[in-house]
């Protein structure tokens, strides 16, 4: 990812390997990471039990918030791509019985949204 990109709010792949390692306390035994997005220095993770979502906050990014949507608490979710005048794609979870979102994802461009949204509908639907 170039730095460019993580201003700009491009998600780029994450090696699974490097991910696992750096969320080694926050995953549970026989966690898998199946895919990782990174954008600038969050996460956004799918394991093969749930979805986190890593916050790194302040300057030095040291304080760090963890959220964890188990699949089965996801009831609905939605992708809006980008347009010719609106730049932003924006993914919205939602959790069983919440009006509101419980999630928002921006991205800048459309590239990874796909393939995450796919890999979202994956993981709550089958």
């Amino acid at each position: 990812m170039s730095l460019l990109d993580g201003l700009l709010g491009n998600a780029t792949n994450v090696d699974r390997d490097a991910i696992k390692k750096e969320l080694k306390d926050v995953l549970i035994p026989n966690e898998e990471v199946d895919l990782a997005f990174k954008l600038v220095r969050d996460l956004v993770v799918f394991t093969n039990h749930r979805l986190i979502v890593v916050d790194k906050q302040g300057v030095t990014g040291k304080k760090v918030d963890y959220k964890t949507f188990p699949y089965k608490s996801i009831s609905r979710f939605s992708v809006e791509t980008t347009g010719h005048f609106d730049l932003d794609a924006e993914l919205k979870i939602w959790i069983s019985g919440a009006v509101e979102p419980a999630q928002v994802l921006q991205f800048r461009k459309d590239n990874s949204i796909t393939t995450i949204q796919k890999a979202l509908a994956t993981a709550i639907l089958l």
